[in-house]
């Protein structure tokens, strides 16, 4: 990130006005208070208050809110602190009007929302792995070890249910269609984000891992990645959230062949960088 007497080149949201209806499920989504609905749709407040993670992304059932990498006010949590402590301060006794319970909404009411169904953080009681029917007879259908909602990385909120004291893995996209039992060998018991290190922003995802690492209890990450050389930036990028998170936890990293196959596993911890 390059920066110059405040400005940084770096991740902010952006509101497309057109498709904004001005709901405000937004608003709450973003712990650092940094969005406001202003003339009957949402605003930025302040580019000091986006940290640019987009956990206010999947709220908008408009997807009104995109994230553009730009010139920008460099991110300042002090800023940010003081700002939440105002929202949250009580009115002053001469305000005619109260504000907005969503504008005074702590940190942690982004875990409950209304917005895009789609991105609203769920857990799945998962069923019971059977083993798989030898081939030409008949057997349990296979079930699904998916026990959280959403997947995608971009979409993960920062804090949910599903993390406390979780296995956490984190797979590139392609892992699940390339390995044959990837539900009953990777994901069971595990709690599974995904994202795709040659398509995606690595440094986003970075900043966004980081976030989700140092404010929940997990207890474990396992990354699942392919044999292609730019998938092993996956590894990188946990390998740097882990770091900067200040945790100390149990990682490991399994490479998955083109055909499937389980390569090699390794200690996180010991990559020499």
């Amino acid at each position: 990130m390059s920066a110059t007497a405040g400005v940084a080149t770096r991740e902010v949201i952006v509101i497309d006005e057109e498709l904004c209806d001005g709901c405000g499920q937004c608003v709450p989504a973003c712990a650092e208070g940094a969005l406001q609905i202003v003339n009957g749709k949402a605003r930025l407040v302040s580019e000091v208050y986006c940290d640019g993670m987009g956990a206010c992304l999947g709220h908008c059932p408009q997807c009104a809110i995109t994230i553009e990498r730009r010139a920008a006010a460099a991110y300042d949590e002090a800023a940010v602190t003081q700002h939440l402590a105002r929202q949250q301060a009580p009115p002053a006794p001469a305000a005619s009007v109260a504000r907005p319970a969503a504008r005074m909404a702590p940190a942690h009411a982004t875990e409950h929302h209304s917005g895009c169904p789609g991105a609203a953080a769920r857990m799945f009681k998962t069923a019971e792995v059977a083993e798989p029917a030898d081939a030409g007879h008949d057997g349990p259908a296979p079930q699904s070890q998916l026990r959280n909602w959403p997947v995608e990385l971009k979409l993960a909120p920062l804090q949910a249910p599903y993390y406390d004291d979780a296995e956490l893995l984190i797979s590139a996209d392609c892992v699940a269609f390339a390995h044959p039992d990837f539900h009953r060998r990777l994901l069971t018991g595990r709690t599974l984000l995904i994202g795709c290190p040659k398509l995606d922003d690595a440094d986003l995802y970075a900043s966004k891992l980081t976030e989700i690492i140092r404010r929940n209890s997990i207890k474990s990450i396992s990354v699942a990645f392919m044999e292609v050389p730019c998938c092993f930036g996956l590894v990188a990028l946990v390998k740097q959230a882990l770091a900067d998170s200040g945790k100390q936890l149990p990682a490991s990293a399994l490479r998955i062949g083109l055909e499937g196959d389980e390569q090699q596993r390794f200690d996180l911890q010991a990559l020499p960088f």
